[in-house]
C-alpha cells in the first residue's frame, strides 16, 4: 500500500543547486520584464483613451474597491462592475496598494486597472507573500504576477432597478508563480507554474433595500485550480484538474462614502493528501470608506484558514486605492 506524499521540511535538503538557482533567477528575471512591459501598455491604452474622454461621471464606490487579483470588485473576489470612475464614454482606473498580516506570514499586493467605457477593464497585480521564518528558515518571500480582463455583457448594477437582472461581466485571469521550482525542491508536487482562470460575476445594488440603506451583492463562479492564490502554483500531480469554485460578497452602505459587508472566497484543495498543506476558504469582514470621489481606504479582518502548515491564518487586511 501507497503511503501519502510526505513533504520534505525545506531544511532536511541539500541547498538548491547553482544550475537550478540560475534558472529560478533567469525565469524571475523574464516575468518582471514581462509585468513592467504589460504596466507600460496599460499606461499607453488609458492615456490613448483619456484624450477623448475624461472619467469621473458615475455614482460615487459603485466602481468597488481593488480585490487582491488586482480586478474591480470586493478584496477578496471580483465583482461584475469595471474598475475606475468612467462611464460608458469614458475612460477611467485605479491603482492600489494592499497589505495582509496574518499570525505567521504577510502578503503585500500593488495593483492597478483600467476600465474603458464602462465595458472592458485590463488588470494587473504583484504579490510578495512573506513566509513564516517557522516554514522556510530566512523567512522567504514568494512572488506572483497576475494579468487580467473582464467584460461587461449584460445589466446595470445600479440603474436598472425596475429589473431583478444583476450586472453580469465575465473574466480571465493569467496567473504566474515565481517561485515553484524552488517549492518542488522542497518536496510540493506541483503540477504548473503558470495558468489561466475564467470566472462569470453577477452583481446588484438595491437602492434603498434595508430601512432606507442601499444593499449590494455579489456572487463569482471561478474556473480554477489554483494552491494559496496561486503562490504554491496550480494544481497537484494528485489533482491536476481545474474546479468550479463559488465566492461573494455582500455589503450595506452606511453612508454614501461608507460601506459595512463580508466576503467569501472558496478555494481548491490540491494539496489535501500533503500533510500541513491543506487548504481552506477564506473569509473576510470589511470597512470601506471613500473621503474623496477618487480615493478609498478599505479596513478587514481576514481568515485564510490553514497556509504552508500553519493553522488558523487570521488577521488584519488594509488596502488603498486611487480612481479616476
Amino acid at each position: 500500500m501507497n503511503k501519502p506524499h510526505q513533504p520534505k521540511a525545506p531544511w532536511d535538503h541539500d541547498p538548491v543547486t547553482p544550475r537550478l538557482a540560475r534558472v529560478v533567477a533567469a525565469r524571475r528575471d523574464s516575468r518582471r520584464l514581462a509585468w513592467q512591459g504589460s504596466v507600460l501598455l496599460a499606461g499607453a491604452v488609458a492615456l490613448w483613451w483619456a484624450d477623448a474622454a475624461h472619467a469621473g461621471d458615475r455614482l460615487p464606490a459603485t466602481w468597488g474597491v481593488s480585490s487582491v487579483d488586482g480586478a474591480a470588485g470586493g478584496g477578496l473576489t471580483p465583482w461584475a462592475v469595471i474598475g475606475g470612475t468612467g462611464s460608458s464614454d469614458q475612460v477611467g482606473g485605479s491603482v492600489a496598494v494592499t497589505e495582509v498580516k496574518t499570525r505567521d506570514h504577510r502578503l503585500r499586493v500593488a495593483s492597478a486597472a483600467v476600465g474603458i467605457r464602462d465595458r472592458v477593464e485590463l488588470s494587473m497585480a504583484r504579490w510578495s507573500f512573506k513566509v513564516s521564518e517557522d516554514v522556510i528558515p530566512g523567512g522567504k518571500s514568494l512572488e506572483m504576477s497576475v494579468l487580467g480582463a473582464k467584460v461587461k455583457v449584460a445589466g446595470n448594477a445600479v440603474y436598472d432597478q425596475d429589473s431583478w437582472m444583476p450586472q453580469i461581466s465575465v473574466g480571465a485571469l493569467y496567473k504566474m508563480a515565481d517561485d515553484v521550482d524552488f517549492l518542488k525542491v522542497v518536496g510540493l508536487p506541483i503540477r504548473s507554474d503558470e495558468d489561466v482562470e475564467l470566472y462569470a460575476t453577477a452583481t446588484k445594488v438595491w437602492l434603498g433595500a434595508l430601512a432606507g440603506y442601499n444593499v449590494l451583492g455579489n456572487v463569482t463562479v471561478r474556473w480554477t485550480r489554483a494552491n494559496q492564490f496561486g503562490l504554491l502554483g496550480f494544481g497537484s500531480e494528485a489533482e491536476p484538474d481545474h474546479h468550479l469554485e463559488v465566492e461573494g460578497s455582500l455589503g450595506v452602505m452606511l453612508r454614501d462614502d461608507l460601506v459595512l459587508g463580508g466576503e467569501f472566497r472558496s478555494k481548491p484543495d490540491n494539496f489535501g493528501a500533503v500533510p500541513g498543506f491543506e487548504e481552506d476558504n477564506a473569509y473576510d469582514i470589511f470597512l470601506a470608506w471613500f473621503p474623496h470621489r477618487h480615493v478609498n481606504i478599505t479596513a478587514a479582518w481576514v481568515d485564510l484558514g490553514n497556509i504552508a502548515t500553519k493553522e488558523k491564518q487570521r488577521g488584519w487586511y488594509l488596502s488603498g486605492q486611487l480612481a479616476f
